[in-house]
């Protein structure tokens, strides 16, 4: 996707019901439609419950992706791809190209470009600053193209393509001096002393490294070709070729593993990213993209102005239902059915809110604005969203322009809305193989008055036997769930469809009182019966919302 096209994420509430993901979808698709500069992607905001499975099964669509923040993330900074260097790359040009780059990092890759370590500039300082190391050339199998490029030599006599594999790194300044100092494997330096240059091939050497680009006479080369030895010559002098000659080592000896490196990938927040750096001493820190491939070294100097995630949301403006990271993020509108939450923006947005039963009623409607022509799986979405958040036309909070938009999709999407939302419901109320914690995040909303949080699920029933079930297993869950949501009193409605009777259990400190009070009905044992209330947004929160406001005046 090019710069000048901007992504926007539409997001749903936290424990995503089906109007939540279905508007999510349909109005991505809608805004698609409108606006061919920007792609707009669906989004869920946790996981799917089975009533919303069944709804985008039956229509063939997947779920859509996971978004737990819209925090800025590496992604979001001015990255530009970067090339590691080979593991066989010399120190001496790992440290040129560092200069060229003006980078004190770089990073190593396999042809796959699967990162394997990193190298800093500190790393070839301390390589270059061990001068009473003589042996990491062979032990590091030092190729001997390494040789070449580093002392800017020439092979005189061997195969390029070699390398050293053992021995290690003398000076040769006389047959006397080198008696007891050369043996079998080393790499000698040499000058241009004849006697000098055939005692360290007898003595064993395997490399004579030549400076001052001195001849090589011939008897030298072809003793050097009996015993199998190599021959380079150097422009260098002894000293400058002694100093540099540690350069020719490949950077994976020196390396940093990447298992042991403090690594990214573009989904990292730049927020955990900042804390990492601060953690360690180093500048740059290798990142992978999203296949795990590497990607790009990032700096703190990066880390300035990200640009901020797009959003819209849907079916809901309580920040604690929201994605985390939202005060960072950009929101650009709002399409919702519920009470004016706690959001706050920086600027005016688009908000449209409507007191109808369903957000896709919304969405519906906007469809018609703007002159485009629902397809009839979009249309079977919002349909299901409709029947699910009105139960089928029957909730308090279903208006007649719900009802109307209901049945006009469902004419588009070929559906009987009787007998597809009892088919949906099912679904939604089948247990089996259900965890407690699945079932209660199914379609579970914190609120807060003042100083006071609480939790409300809702759980809606074709039979007793089903919500009874349903009850057995999530009571014992909620004293978990309320201290894994951070809330001292969980409410939970089992709703019977047929019947419009909500079974409300209860959990926490005042929870009881609230109960009571609330509906004026009798709380006990963790439980009171509400004939007659079913929608959590129009008769449960309002109910408890003015409720606490009293306990604040008697208070």
């Amino acid at each position: 996707m090019s710069d000048s096209i901007r992504k926007v994420n539409v997001i749903g509430h936290l424990n995503p019901d089906t109007d939540s993901i279905c508007a999510a979808i349909s109005y991505a698709y809608l805004k698609n439609q409108i606006d061919q500069s920007t792609v707009y992607e669906a989004r869920r905001a946790g996981a799917v419950n089975r009533e919303t499975g069944y709804a985008l099964a039956h229509f063939g669509f997947d779920e859509p992706r996971l978004i737990t923040s819209v925090r800025p993330q590496l992604k979001d900074l001015s990255l530009t791809e970067q090339a590691g260097i080979n593991a066989e790359t010399s120190l001496f040009v790992a440290w040129s190209l560092m200069r060229e780059e003006g980078m004190s990092t770089l990073a190593i890759t396999d042809e796959k470009r699967t990162l394997q370590g990193v190298i800093a500039v500190q790393d070839i300082a301390n390589a270059n600053m061990d001068i009473l190391d003589r042996s990491s050339l062979g032990e590091a199998c030092t190729p001997y193209v390494n040789l070449l490029d580093t002392l800017q030599g020439t092979m005189v006599v061997g195969d390029p393509k070699g390398c050293i594999s053992s021995g290690q790194v003398c000076v040769g300044t006389s047959p006397k001096a080198m008696a007891n100092v050369v043996k079998t494997g080393d790499t000698v330096l040499v000058t241009n002393r004849f006697k000098s240059q055939s005692f360290a091939l007898e003595q064993g050497a395997s490399c004579l490294i030549v400076c001052c680009e001195a001849d090589v006479t011939e008897p030298i080369k072809k003793l050097a070709m009996e015993r199998g030895a190599v021959i380079i010559t150097t422009p260098y002098d002894t000293y400058a070729a002694a100093r540099l000659i540690s350069m020719a080592l490949p950077v994976r000896a020196k390396m940093l593993d990447a298992g042991k490196a403090e690594t990214f990938s573009l989904n990292t927040s730049v927020e955990e990213a900042q804390k990492a750096m601060a953690r360690t001493g180093h500048r740059f820190f290798p990142v992978s993209d999203e296949e795990g491939h590497y990607f790009s070294l990032v700096g703190s100097g990066d880390m300035v102005n990200p640009k901020k995630k797009n959003v819209i949301l849907v079916d809901h403006a309580e920040v604690s239902q929201m994605v985390d990271g939202m005060e960072e993020a950009e929101i650009l509108e709002v399409v919702d059915h519920h009470r004016v939450g706690t959001l706050e923006t920086p600027g005016p947005i688009f908000y449209r809110l409507q007191p109808v039963g369903c957000t896709c009623t919304i969405i519906y409607e906007m469809f018609q604005e703007n002159g485009i022509e629902i397809p009839a799986n979009i249309a079977g979405l919002m349909m299901s969203a409709i029947l699910s958040d009105t139960l089928c036309f029957r909730s308090p909070t279903c208006t007649p322009r719900d009802v109307y938009v209901g049945k006009e999709l469902a004419k588009i999407c070929g559906e009987d809305p009787d007998i597809y939302s009892d088919a949906m419901f099912d679904a939604g109320a089948d247990l089996e193989g259900r965890t407690a914690d699945e079932v209660f995040n199914s379609d579970f909303k914190i609120f807060s008055r003042g100083n006071v949080s609480f939790g409300v699920g809702q759980g809606s029933y074709m039979t007793e036997n089903s919500r009874k079930a349903g009850e057995e297993l999530l009571a014992p869950y909620f004293e978990t769930a309320a201290k894994l949501k951070d809330v001292p009193m969980i409410f939970y409605m089992f709703t019977d469809i047929k019947s419009q009777t909500t079974e409300m259990l209860y959990w926490g400190n005042g929870a009881e009182r609230l109960c009571a009070r609330a509906f004026n009905a009798e709380a006990k044992d963790g439980m009171a019966v509400l004939p007659g209330v079913v929608s959590r947004k129009k008769q449960v929160i309002p109910a408890m919302m003015n409720t606490l406001a009293r306990f604040e005046v008697e208070e």
